[in-house]
């Protein structure tokens, strides 16, 4: 199996991430790695995405039509497929992805800090606070990656999020918070790299100036993909959009496990001959 680490940038439009990520969009002018251009699945709303992005499935089909829905999902992701070919996971995230993926109803003084050799996601680490520091997701989760040696890992960042819905999207605290995300990344992912992780980074949706993202405008639906992997071709592939139901799929295809049945087949990434 082919390690590896999923970053995702909760509600980092692809605008902001276009201008911002200074370090990933290098890497892309250097021909070091692939950007796509995504239209994100409806409603664009987290907790619905959380799934998406993990299941390959749209929100009609695994039934998370907003973020007040519970419940563990009976569906495979990304997470027990990689279990079941024989490789270990962790993650550092939001409550929710504990609530779809391994634990629900979430309750902090139990489930901040999940060991379950058996489960989809082994090792776990979740906050519930949406102004949890970026800084501490990255510590956590080099913590969990360099202790566990897992075959995938996620790390998932708050900060963008929450300025975005306190100040929105055109502000200088959402400019700052993308900026200084990309600044954690690119301190880290030599490493990951040099290691031989492939590396994906991604939104599960974006945010518009009045600090809202439910709905279909551009601004809410609009993110980008960076994939660093040598099994896809390098390079700027912006110009039209690709489906978010590609991310599930493609990380399968990644990490050498089969995708399941549900998942879109056809993908629209450009992968190495």
């Amino acid at each position: 199996m082919d390690k590896t680490i999923f970053v995702l940038l909760d509600a980092c439009q692809y605008e902001a991430a276009s201008k911002y990520l200074g370090y990933l969009e290098h890497m892309i002018d250097y021909n070091k790695g692939a950007k796509y251009k995504v239209l994100g699945e409806l409603p664009s709303l987290s907790k619905p995405m959380y799934a998406t992005l993990f299941t390959g499935l749209p929100v009609c089909k695994h039934g998370v039509t907003c973020n007040e829905v519970g419940g563990v999902l009976p569906y495979d992701s990304v997470f027990s497929l990689c279990r079941k070919a024989g490789g270990r996971t962790a993650a550092i995230s939001y409550s929710w992805m504990s609530e779809l993926y391994s634990r629900a109803p979430y309750v902090s003084d139990r489930d901040r800090v999940q060991l379950d050799a058996e489960g989809s996601i082994q090792y776990g680490m979740y906050y519930w606070d949406d102004n949890y520091p970026d800084s501490h997701v990255f510590a956590e989760g080099e913590c969990l990656r360099k202790t566990f040696d897992p075959d995938f890992m996620l790390y998932h960042t708050m900060a963008v999020d929450e300025w975005g819905h306190m100040k929105g999207a055109d502000s200088a605290e959402y400019a700052n918070a993308v900026a200084a995300v990309g600044h954690l990344i690119a301190a880290r992912m030599p490493e990951w790299l040099e290691k031989g992780y492939q590396v994906v980074v991604t939104a599960d949706h974006g945010m518009n100036n009045l600090g809202i993202h439910v709905g279909t405008e551009y601004a809410q639906r609009e993110v980008a993909l960076y994939i660093f992997s040598n099994k896809v071709e390098n390079g700027r592939f912006e110009e039209n959009y690709i489906s978010q139901l590609n991310v599930a799929p493609l990380v399968c295809k990644l990490m050498g496990v089969p995708a399941t049945e549900g998942m879109k087949q056809e993908l629209e990434i450009v992968f190495s001959k």
